[in-house]
């Protein structure tokens, strides 16, 4: 078995910010909009009026305070609230391929390494621009990486899970370098007309090489120690939206076609599973919580990694302890961890021990312990 590191990553961050205010501005409109065209059924009692979103709803209930897009003008329409993309042809690069090859180009430069160094790539997401070929295939000939790629979604917890194959594929000597690319476009399946989620989710792309400590030659090296994977089914986050939809004659704008979940329900359910989940895999490596230096958790809302930590040292989570990145990125899905890894790992000492853990829909939760070489 061969040791393993991480030894790069790299940030794909998108050209426009919409800030709270922005938001709150057009989702407004929407809603008044709305409620004009729909007033006689209102007045009738047949339709419940649209309430107005604001800016301390949003900070108190998330933390978040803006979120990067790819694309902005169409989510601030009031008549459209989402994305507007240009469609490529199939000879051209696709949109998620191209964010995660800049990311991929960042990570491998900071790694000190070349896409031909690279045997395998894995992209995993929280959703697929297309169901094929696979986006990891088209990234891999982008970057002129040889062996092999696969997608593949576990929803907000996709980045963990691809760690692990990653870091198996090395450790067994499958593989000498693994890319994971973490393409998030989530602008595309938000549903920017809901209030009670409107404000949550924000576009990005993370990437991290995964290689042997034999031939690892950055500046900064992370060994991977464990990585740890659980799911347990729940339909609190959900996402219908599939190729199955016209067979199935459903109406492909309907609500459940995007993002939705039963936010309470979530909070008070994922809080306890992930928590237990790494005090359990700590405990694995003969580890206290208390002896972690960092950890760098799922940034999907801010009261959620307060509790976890709580639970886990008996105490409020600082900045330093556990990064926030969310209130600048939102949530970016499954790279949301791996952002506060890569913003927040340089000040750490040889020896130190950090804790990357994602949680999401399924279920699912993944941690990776690492330690600073």
């Amino acid at each position: 078995m061969h040791s393993v590191v991480i030894s790069g990553t790299g940030l794909y961050q998108p050209p426009h910010t919409i800030t709270n205010a922005e938001l709150v501005e057009s989702f407004n409109r929407y809603v008044d909009l709305q409620n004009a065209q729909h007033a006689d059924a209102i007045a009738r009692g047949e339709r419940e009026p649209l309430a107005h979103s604001s800016v301390e709803f949003i900070e108190k209930a998330s933390g978040i305070k803006q979120r990067y897009v790819i694309e902005k003008d169409g989510v601030l329409d009031p008549r459209r609230m989402y994305p507007r993309f240009q469609e490529r042809g199939d000879d051209q690069l696709s949109l998620m391929a191209e964010i995660a090859v800049d990311a991929a180009h960042k990570a491998l430069a900071a790694a000190g390494k070349k896409g031909s160094d690279v045997d395998a790539v894995l992209c995993s997401a929280a959703n697929m621009q297309r169901a094929y070929p696979a986006m990891a295939i088209e990234i891999q000939q982008a970057l002129g990486a040889g062996g092999y790629g696969f997608d593949m979604n576990v929803a907000c917890s996709s980045a963990t899970f691809a760690l692990e194959q990653a870091y198996n594929a090395v450790r067994s000597g499958a593989s000498r370098c693994v890319l994971v690319v973490n393409p998030e476009i989530t602008s595309a399946h938000l549903e920017w007309k809901d209030r009670d989620c409107h404000f949550i989710f924000g576009d990005v792309c993370t990437a991290i090489v995964v290689e042997r400590a034999e031939t690892a030659t950055s500046a900064e090296q992370w060994e991977i120690l464990g990585t740890r994977l659980a799911t347990q089914f729940s339909n609190n986050i959900r996402n219908n939206f599939g190729f199955m939809n016209r067979s199935e004659d459903s109406d492909p704008l309907a609500r459940d076609k995007t993002f939705r979940q039963e936010g309470r329900k979530v909070f008070k359910e994922v809080v306890p599973i992930a928590a237990a989940h790494i005090e359990s895999h700590l405990g694995a490596q003969d580890l206290q919580p208390s002896q972690v230096r960092r950890y760098w958790l799922h940034q999907a809302n801010l009261g959620m990694n307060q509790l976890i930590i709580k639970k886990l040292v008996g105490g409020e989570a600082g900045s330093d302890q556990a990064p926030l990145i969310l209130d600048e990125f939102a949530n970016t899905a499954s790279a949301g961890s791996i952002i506060a890894f890569h913003r927040h790992k340089a000040d750490l000492a040889a020896g130190d021990v950090g804790v990357i853990c994602s949680f999401g829909a399924g279920y699912s939760v993944g941690s990776v312990i690492v330690r600073k070489r």
